[in-house]
């Protein structure tokens, strides 16, 4: 007896529409944040290209030695680390920073910058803390006729003693100086270290008589910007700098505060000297001492000045001075020819990729052609954005990183569909089959995209000039192929797999059962057998409108390998499960040879099985009637 039971599988509720449509609104405010921009902002819909593909500005420095520093390979290499940072942290990407002949400094920026960054390279920046001595206005002071000649102190008191350092010529060319002239307020003159000196401040509102340096620029550990926090933890809203001095700069900074904790007004001030000019000049609040080194600077901050500080605190401790040698435009040391063949490289790649899946998937290839597209468009979207929000420049080893991309997405596609197709030849139905595959896909695709990632990083911190651009991309691209999977390729699939021709297996679909293997019969549990309808006419191809799974009532040999069928995500048993099901159905078929008269005729011997056969002793023992206990 023989009964015919179709096999539905149940998965879980998911909801692809949603998804896509939640991709689909992701994709629509990356790009509508770029059109915007391009009307509001300096935003363009095409991403900026480095310096090798599209050229820039070059400038040669000279380093000057000052004092008792001197020109070394060590004093040139912190240097171009402090020039990359400033660089850096204006936002410009891929720039070239090189040593020429042990000496001079060459720095070339893709693009065209603008004036701010270029002044972060052309100006020397030493940082030097100075006390203050006198403040005045900025405009020009016409001396007193009868003004009295001062008579200089024998020795300073301090580096704060006015009374030592402001003599005659000190305070004539504090009244001469002109802060509204925009010539002065271009800096590079830092002073002798051990003399007063008369500068500006940096935005030409003050000028200044200051003493002689206390603290260099080197001492400054760190510098950060943030909103003040009051002891009880809460935000103020108040923008500040906080500055912490080196291990040898602690003390000195200690001593120096203590002192001018003493004075009165400008004298308790002590000025920020950056490249000649003043960019701060704090006043000590009353009855604090700082004695671990760590300040605290406030005023009228708004967050793009606090951070200008903080960045100015930073970067600005250049062991040397420098002089501008030459400045000119650069072409693109490989051009638009080369960044062509790269993406010509690419576009045979992609072909590549797109000739395989449709020969291997059929129908099933158009959702990784979709996916690489989709893929394609938001990578581009992505890095036009970053191109104009931070500063990223697609150079010739980005564009590497992008055709390393597609073999990185196309991985993730293919394996998910096979776990799809090892699903359908074990038997299951294509929605359970995808559901079920998603499952066992995703956790390969995130490990293969989490080590993938993890390169990435690594490279980046570990390099740089191009490669990091590499590595960046690399990173980026990885990214990108999470989110397409998860929000395009798996919500589409879930919604192929209830269509007709995806659903039925058409030949055309790359689902195709047979064309898998899924066509013979397999364990169904409970000591039955689950075949295709195909399987009671061996070599008859089974019709559309038969059920694909038929359920037997026959036992199933132990260790017996049972090909999967097409339609059945019933759950499966273990061996000790087919062991039972097989003694159950042997002691079924005692029962019934011993209920049938053909086997009770004396002519006919039994097995027993504990001993030899019974009836006619002179009968030879048949061995296909011998059975064997599992």
């Amino acid at each position: 007896m023989r009964r015919e039971t179709p096999l539905a599988a149940t998965p879980r509720r998911s909801r692809p529409i949603r998804t896509l449509v939640t991709f689909a609104v992701i994709t629509a405010a990356l790009f509508g944040s770029l059109v915007a921009g391009t009307f509001l902002s300096d935003a363009t819909m095409t991403p900026k290209l480095a310096l090798d593909l599209e050229g820039g500005t070059q400038l040669i420095l000279k380093p000057v030695a000052t004092g008792d520093t001197e020109i070394t390979s060590e004093t040139i290499a912190e240097a171009i680390r402090i020039i990359r940072q400033r660089v850096d942290s204006s936002g410009v990407a891929e720039a070239e920073i090189t040593s020429q002949g042990g000496s001079n400094i060459v720095v070339a920026l893709p693009g065209t910058p603008d004036k701010a960054t270029l002044d972060l390279v052309r100006t020397s920046a030493q940082m030097r803390f100075r006390p203050v001595l006198a403040i005045g206005a900025p405009a020009v002071v016409e001396p007193a006729a009868d003004a009295t000649p001062i008579t200089p102190k024998a020795a300073p008191d301090s580096p704060s003693d006015a009374a030592y350092y402001v003599t005659d010529a000190v305070l004539a060319e504090f009244n001469a100086l002109d802060c509204a002239d925009p010539a002065n307020l271009a800096g590079g003159e830092s002073g002798a270290d051990d003399a007063a000196f008369v500068t500006c401040d940096a935005d030409g509102t003050a000028k200044y008589i200051l003493g002689p340096v206390e603290i260099q620029g080197n001492e400054i550990s760190t510098a950060n910007s943030g909103q003040r926090t009051s002891p009880s933890g809460a935000v103020t809203g108040e923008w500040v700098v906080n500055i912490e001095f080196t291990s040898d700069g602690r003390p000195v900074f200690r001593d120096v505060t203590t002192r001018l904790q003493a004075l009165t007004s400008p004298q308790n001030q002590f000025a920020m000297v950056l490249d000649g000019l003043v960019i701060s000049a704090p006043s000590l609040a009353p009855g604090v001492i700082i004695s671990d080194g760590k300040a605290e600077i406030s005023g009228t901050f708004t967050r793009v000045t606090a951070a200008s500080l903080a960045n100015q605190l930073n970067f600005g401790a250049l062991p040397l001075t420098f002089q501008v040698q030459s400045e000119e435009q650069i072409s693109a040391t490989l051009g638009s020819e080369q960044l062509q063949k790269g993406l010509l490289a690419g576009l045979i790649g992609l072909l590549l990729v797109v000739v395989y899946s449709l020969f291997q998937y059929r129908a099933l290839g158009l959702v990784t052609v979709a996916s690489l597209v989709i893929s394609a468009v938001l990578v581009y979207g992505v890095i036009t954005l970053l191109s104009w929000l931070q500063g990223y420049r697609l150079s010739l080893p980005g564009v590497a990183a992008l055709i390393v991309a597609i073999g990185i997405i196309a991985d993730s596609f293919i394996v998910y569909f096979e776990r799809v197709r090892d699903e359908l030849r074990d038997g299951r139905s294509l929605v359970g089959a995808v559901d079920k595959g998603w499952d066992r896909a995703r956790r390969t695709i995130l490990a293969s995209d989490a080590v993938n990632f993890l390169a990435a990083i690594v490279l980046y911190f570990l390099a740089v000039g191009g490669v990091r651009g590499f590595a960046f991309t690399l990173g980026l691209t990885t990214i990108i192929d999470l989110v397409v999977v998860f929000l395009f390729t798996h919500p589409v699939m879930l919604l192929l797999a209830r269509t007709k021709f995806f659903g039925e297996g058409h030949k055309f679909s790359g689902l195709d059962p047979r064309r898998l293997g899924a066509t013979g019969p397999r364990y169904a549990g409970r000591g039955k057998v689950s075949a295709p309808s195909s399987a009671a006419s061996p070599g008859a191809a089974p019709s559309d409108d038969q059920p694909h799974d038929t359920l037997l009532d026959a036992p199933v040999p132990v260790g017996a390998r049972v090909a999967g069928g097409f339609g059945d995500d019933s759950p499966r048993q273990t061996i000790a499960e087919r062991r039972a099901a097989q003694r159950a159905a042997e002691l079924g078929d005692a029962e019934d040879g011993a209920t049938d008269p053909a086997d009770a005729s004396p002519s006919a011997g039994t097995t027993s099985a504990d001993g030899p056969p019974t009836g006619d002793p002179a009968a030879p023992t048949d061995p296909s009637t011998e059975r064997n206990e599992s």
